[in-house]
């Protein structure tokens, strides 16, 4: 009898779990996307991109922030290919213009002597300026993130995207 009790406790149990699994997949696309377990790695693959950048960037290690630029831009160019991964038109599109700013950004900080090219704006969320050594492409890094951000939006469908491990501002007069 405990056998039998056990044995359907732990059916419902693998039921659940697969359910609440099947829910994360499906969430991952929105209407009329096509969202799969792919797509959610990708997403887990982007965001700890993401953030290792930004904790490199906000350090103000430009070595490092060059790196992880020049892991971040193929992924984005895998994404805006849209061969590996199946996601919706406006986050390709969105990945484009990331990649922009990530291939603009490492070419300016391998030749700080280089002329910025003129890329369109995108609508910047409040991020607060990089360091000194990064200062060159701090407004192209920030674009990047909050593209990257908008990106996760779109991989993750209803899921919440984690913030940017962004460190605290300064208090003024301190």
């Amino acid at each position: 009898m405990k056998g039998k009790f056990g044995r359907s406790i732990a059916l419902v149990a693998a039921s659940s779990l697969l359910a609440v699994g099947m829910a994360g997949i499906a969430s991952a696309a929105p209407d009329g996307g096509k969202g799969s377990s792919s797509t959610q790695a990708l997403a887990a693959q982007v965001l700890q991109m993401r953030d290792d950048l930004t904790k490199v960037a906000y350090a103000g290690n430009v070595g490092a922030t060059r790196a992880d630029l020049g892991q971040l831009s193929p992924v984005l160019a895998d994404i805006v290919a849209g061969k590996r991964y199946t996601i919706q038109t406006d986050t390709q599109q969105l990945a484009g213009l990331a990649k922009g700013r990530a291939d603009e950004s490492n070419r300016l900080l391998a030749d700080p002597t280089a002329k910025p090219r003129q890329l369109p704006p995108l609508p910047l969320p409040p991020i607060p300026d990089l360091p000194g050594p990064l200062k060159i492409v701090s407004d192209l890094l920030k674009a990047l993130l909050g593209a990257v951000t908008g990106i996760l939006g779109g991989l993750l469908g209803s899921l919440p995207v984690p913030p940017l491990p962004v460190p605290p501002l300064p208090v003024p007069g301190s």
